[in-house]
């Protein structure tokens, strides 16, 4: 069993990626630029992945095969096709996973293609951004994908809470998982993003629901609220898991940081990859 850090949600870091979709890309630019993290991006080709890796000890990274939509200029961004996630993931087997983004536009034809990134692609789940498209994640067009990812053992992960990308942030709102988590009870949806600023809304749903996990992915720890290091720490130490959303959040400061949280050492290892290793199979 993998006993380093698992980073649930992250974007493609090849050189080609990061420049099309963060640096070139006017929208996400801006959003980088607001954030002070325009001049740290820097791309990784596969070799080089794998010795930043190895260097700063992480485990296994999802990579979103990502679907947004511009909400101001109602065109594709951040357009990541399974295909590309595969090209990369298969050269780093055991490191590397795909998490399959959704249109809810691609109706079924979307499910057949997410069926396929699964059982050829080896992907661990799917995932779901959506603030761009102005549907909130318990509009009936994602359903068919939950009812294919019911059926075929994998866990949904929204991005959720506020968005710093230009889009309406109530689509975010962790409360509108909650009839997601009634009508799915086989469904394991994880909200990421902390929830913020919604957190204790994130804190709700994972304690009362069984089937909800609460990810800390695009916040530095420096920032999580004490309302969730607490819940890390203690009765939610079961329902917490890592991510970096990278390349907003780095990882060598992410990890750096946790450190500086006091958790428990329980809580920690579940935290950075005991509760990942038990809800995303990676033996397909």
């Amino acid at each position: 069993m993998n006993t380093r850090p698992v980073d649930i949600l992250g974007h493609l870091f090849t050189p080609e990626a990061i420049r099309a979709h963060f640096i070139e890309d006017e929208e996400e630019s801006k959003v980088f630029d607001n954030v002070g993290r325009h001049s740290s991006l820097k791309g990784y080709t596969v070799p080089e992945f794998k010795a930043y890796a190895d260097e700063i000890g992480l485990g296994r990274m999802h990579v979103a095969a990502f679907q947004g939509w511009s909400y101001r200029q109602q065109r594709r961004y951040l357009s990541v096709t399974p295909e590309e996630v595969w090209e990369v993931s298969k050269q780093l087997p055991g490191r590397v996973y795909g998490l399959f983004g959704v249109n809810p536009h691609d109706a079924l034809k979307g499910v057949r293609h997410l069926e396929k990134s699964v059982k050829e692609y080896g992907f661990v789940g799917i995932h779901v951004h959506p603030h761009g498209f102005d549907l909130g994640p318990e509009h009936a067009f994602y359903f068919p994908y939950y009812a294919k990812c019911v059926e075929l053992g994998i866990p949904a992960v929204f991005s959720m809470g506020h968005t710093l990308s230009f889009m309406p942030s109530e689509n975010g709102r962790p409360m509108k998982l909650d009839r997601i988590a009634l009508y799915f009870p086989e469904l394991t949806i994880v909200c990421t993003h902390t929830g913020w600023p919604w957190v204790e809304e994130a804190i709700a749903l994972a304690s009362k629901h069984p089937n909800v996990y609460l990810g800390t992915s695009a916040y530095a720890p420096k920032y999580w609220k004490p309302e969730m290091v607490h819940f890390c720490n203690s009765w939610g130490q079961d329902k917490m898991l890592w991510g970096s959303d990278f390349p907003l959040v780095k990882h060598a400061e992410s990890l750096a940081q946790i450190e500086g949280l006091d958790l428990r050492p329980a809580a920690k290892e579940k935290l950075l990859y005991k509760n990942a290793e038990k809800i995303f199979r990676y033996d397909r």
